[in-house]
């Protein structure tokens, strides 16, 4: 059962997640089994080399899953995150899909694929949730 009754109510709680949204990370859509968050990319998301940082991307993947996993159980915590960076993106926009993997009684996984909007694969996050 969500935890959630709409995505305004989330939107409103999460969004007191001050590092995430001053990044510029948004909420988009948010269901019992999946969240989808975004990012527009900006020259203050960028390294020397003027690539994105691997900070925002796992900021965006880290919030997509704190989404979730709340979703799914409040009070749930990260006990540990595995973020595996596959291409750098080339596009204009991060785009963030969590799903559950799995729903136990102490834990939950979910996995977050970090795409572009070219549609170019960026990062793969893996987060196991502890729920108090």
């Amino acid at each position: 059962m969500a935890n959630f009754d709409d995505i305004e109510i989330a939107r409103e709680f999460f969004y007191k997640d001050k590092f995430a949204v001053d990044t510029g990370v948004t909420l988009d859509e948010l269901s019992e089994d999946h969240a989808i968050c975004s990012l527009v990319v900006t020259d203050n998301h960028r390294n020397a080399y003027g690539g994105v940082m691997g900070g925002v991307i796992f900021t965006l993947a880290d919030f997509a899953f704190a989404v979730l996993s709340n979703q799914i159980h409040q009070l749930t915590v990260a006990q540990q995150v595995d973020i595996h960076y596959l291409s750098a993106p080339k596009g204009k926009k991060l785009i963030a899909h969590a799903t559950c993997r799995k729903d136990g009684r102490t834990s939950s996984i979910v996995n977050v694929d970090i795409s572009d909007d070219t549609g170019r694969d960026v990062a793969q996050f893996i987060g196991t949730g502890f729920k108090l």
